[in-house]
């Protein structure tokens, strides 16, 4: 593969239809009606814009992906005709829901009837990968009908934080996503720049999308307060008067939070200096924030009546579910409830217990704090979604742009369906933070949101054949697999996700002096934050919710060495294949790149290892051994780093995240190779020195001043 410079990957992102995806060989089948050259796509003269849209799409497609010339007509009969079946007089059934549309196939052409116009929009693209999925233009005879499953279901850019070209905004429709989540700190102000919330509303509207703000502003006032109610009509109340427009907003502790609590106790956390246990505000589920809600209800709803108030509990899963369930019992029922699937869930390692700090898939979920409060929001009659990360990416790989372990992905969709009828999980959250990559498991779940649900794996080997060639489709398969089950053994721990896992290679395996890569302007988190000394986050909670540190280190380090083993099986399985595609290729080096990652992570925990080891030895035979054994380390992690700088420059959208930037490009990659060098040459060789001269002294052989 070909080099490539940074950010080459949003070419990816901004082509929506790919080229030459027609099999040559396909003829046409007797139940099969195809598209032929000069096709006509067929809408009605008043159709809305998100069906306009698409239909020009549609026809795109059948030009550029299958080489077929098509034009889009408002008059007249086409070979594809699409309308909503309210304006026909017909009646859709179940399937007379959001986004719900059928299609029918005869010899005569193709029908798409939807109740909606964003239904119309995803019969086309559903269309599209069916022909895609036959390396044809064609579809086998018959009636197809779908409605959605989940809504919303929110994403944040992949392409940059904040950032949503057209182009962009297209790939997520095509992948079913209808909402958009643009971090908010004021009315047309996004994280780090002013952005027009309006336009992109617009914009975004066209393809059929929502746009949320995920707040950042602040709850200075407390809601009871003398001058609240001004406070937040300017803030959230200017946000939705400038821009109605708006779907809705959401709210989590850590990003809004509250200046105190009237709850007793809490919000005072110190007494002279010493912290009294209690947990302020913004990580504590207290009955303020039914107030605070109230509050946003009223200057929201002045302007957007329907405004989607999303309440999310992320800060609070580690909370006792007495507390937790009292602020449910106490909000008002005309909010959404979110929660998050997985998190803060105890999972076992071989001894001892590891909590799930933050979005994993090492856990199929739902946690018990979730469970709790999906529960009682249905006993409460509240909307309930879900930050589920099921469009491919969690926080197990920070620098990767999906996790390619598609049968992991299956059990965290399972699981959702499972609280989908049970609990009325209706809308979710993806890829927070690190932002919505397009990919077989994006593809994937697609499907499988939406209703009836197809058979998971025969799905899952339609898209591998398509994708990768129905001659490869097998051993990837199997590669796949072998990463999936590689997962169950990932350790989810803060010290990880934060650390190793967060940046990849490029995190340093400190011995003496922590030192901090390079800082990327621009950057909105992360840099030095991430690769401080490997040790455990002194949460109360996280030391209360699992084995400690000491007693759980042996078993972090045995269980990543079984994923090591399963992940260098899958790689060496997908490097193996005689003649890849491009696909491939950017698959196994994906691959390739998790797999030095867990690497990375395992040298990091021995390194914590051999720095407990080096400060309490005091034998100075065993000291030098474990001098030796940090040596080897670092020299078989500046191995690990030179077989990853190849990797990052044939695929751009390695080492790369939306809020972090680039921290495991070849630059930081060539950074780490330096501080590798500093370790060994400057650190260790003085380390040494003084080793030498305590060797002397015991010998009788110093020369210095006696006392």
């Amino acid at each position: 593969m070909k080099t490539e410079q940074n950010y080459d990957f949003r070419r990816e992102l901004l082509t929506v239809h790919e080229t030459d995806r027609r099999n040559p060989a396909r003829t046409p089948q007797p139940n099969e009606y195809w598209l032929e050259q000069g096709a006509k796509i067929a809408i009605t003269p008043d159709a809305p814009e998100v069906i306009a849209v698409a239909a020009a799409d549609f026809c795109d497609y059948l030009s550029v992906t299958m080489g077929v010339k098509a034009s889009l007509v408002t008059q007249g009969k086409g070979n594809l005709s699409v309308a909503l079946a309210s304006t026909l007089g017909v009646d859709l059934g179940e399937f007379a829901a959001y986004q719900g549309f059928r299609i029918l196939v005869d010899a005569e052409g193709i029908t798409v009837l939807a109740h909606d116009d964003r239904g119309a929009a995803q019969a086309l693209y559903y269309i599209e990968d069916l022909m895609t999925f036959a390396g044809a233009p064609c579809l086998a005879f018959g009636k197809i009908e779908k409605r959605a499953m989940y809504t919303p279901q929110m994403v944040h850019s992949a392409y940059g934080m904040d950032e949503f070209p057209d182009e962009y905004l297209a790939r997520i429709a095509h992948e079913g996503r209808d909402a958009i989540l643009v971090f908010t700190k004021g009315a047309n102000l996004a994280n780090d720049f002013p952005l027009d919330f309006n336009d992109l509303i617009r914009r975004a509207a066209r393809y059929g999308i929502d746009v949320y703000a995920y707040s950042k502003i602040k709850s200075k006032k407390h809601p009871e307060e003398e001058g609240a109610e001004a406070y937040y009509e300017e803030t959230y109340g200017k946000l939705f008067r400038e821009c109605p427009g708006l779907k809705g907003v959401t709210l989590v502790g850590e990003s809004v939070g509250l200046p105190y609590s009237t709850q007793k106790g809490i919000g005072q956390l110190m007494r002279d200096g010493i912290p009294l246990g209690i947990d302020t505000p913004s990580i504590y589920p207290c009955l303020d924030y039914a107030d605070l809600l109230a509050m946003l209800k009223k200057v929201i709803r002045r302007y957007k009546p329907d405004a989607d108030i999303v309440f999310w509990t992320y800060n609070f899963g580690k909370i006792d579910k007495e507390a937790r369930l009292a602020l449910i019992d106490a909000l008002p029922t005309d909010i959404t409830l979110l929660a998050t699937f997985e998190m803060f869930e105890p999972l076992e390692l071989d001894s001892s217990i590891v909590t799930s700090a933050d979005y994993s898939l090492a856990f199929a979920g739902p946690g018990y704090y979730f469970r709790t409060e999906a529960e009682a929001a249905k006993r409460r009659g509240i909307r309930l979604y879900s930050m589920t990360n099921s469009g491919g990416r969690t926080w197990d790989f920070g620098c990767a742009p999906y996790e390619p372990m598609p049968y992991s992905w299956l059990r965290r969709y399972e699981a959702m369906k499972q609280m989908h009828d049970a609990c009325d999980l209706s809308g979710i959250m993806e890829c927070h933070h690190y932002g919505f990559y397009p990919s077989i498991i994006s593809k994937l779940s697609k499907h499988l949101f939406m209703l009836p649900t197809p058979s998971a794996e025969a799905l899952l080997a339609t898209i591998l054949e398509a994708e990768y060639g129905k001659e490869n489709a097998k051993q990837v398969d199997e590669a796949l697999y072998d990463y999936s089950e590689a997962l169950r053994h990932y350790v989810p721990s803060d010290a990880d996700q934060y650390g190793a896992f967060r940046i990849g290679p490029t995190q340093p395996l400190h011995l003496l002096q922590t030192l901090h890569i390079p800082f990327d302007e621009g950057a909105s988190y992360g840099h030095a934050n991430w690769i401080a000394q490997y040790l455990d986050v002194h949460h109360k909670k996280t030391l209360a919710g699992q084995s400690p540190q000491a007693l759980r280190h042996a078993d972090e380090i045995a269980s990543l060495e079984r994923m090591l083993a399963l992940m260098e099986r899958g790689t060496e399985q997908l490097e193996a294949i005689p003649h890849p595609n491009d696909r491939l290729r950017r698959l196994a080096g994906l691959g390739h790149f998790l797999t030095n990652v867990v690497k990375t992570g395992l040298a990091a925990k021995k390194m914590y290892s051999l720095r407990l080891k080096l400060l309490s030895e005091s034998d100075p035979i065993k000291y030098g051994a474990l001098l030796d054994e940090v040596e080897a380390l670092q020299l078989k992690e500046r191995e690990n780093v030179l077989d990853t700088i190849p990797l990052v420059e044939a695929d751009s959208a390695l080492g790369f995240e939306p809020s972090m930037l680039y921290l495991t490009d070849k630059r930081h990659l060539e950074w780490k190779l330096r501080q590798i060098d500093f370790v060994i040459h400057i650190e260790m060789r003085e380390m040494r020195q003084g080793l030498a001269l305590h060797m002397k002294k015991l010998r009788g052989e110093f020369e210095g001043s006696k006392r």
